[in-house]
C-alpha cells in the first residue's frame, strides 16, 4: 500500500482531535486549547517528520 501525504496526515489529525475532545472532559477547555493542544501539534509534527525520514532511509537501504 502506497502512502501519500494526505493518507498519512488524516489519521494523525484525527488522533489529535479525539485526544483534544477527550481531554476537555477532564480539564478546563482553556487549558487544553492554550497549553496541551499546541504541544500535541508540535510533537506530532516532529514525530511525523522523523518517522517519514526513517521510512525513507529504510526504503533506500
Amino acid at each position: 500500500m502506497q502512502f501519500d501525504f494526505a493518507r498519512s496526515v488524516v489519521p494523525l489529525v484525527a488522533i489529535v482531535a479525539v485526544a483534544t475532545v477527550a481531554l476537555t472532559t477532564v480539564m478546563t477547555p482553556s487549558t487544553v486549547f492554550m497549553m496541551v493542544l499546541p504541544s500535541m501539534i508540535v510533537f506530532s509534527v516532529i514525530a511525523f517528520f522523523l518517522g517519514m525520514k526513517n521510512g525513507e532511509y529504510r526504503a533506500s537501504h
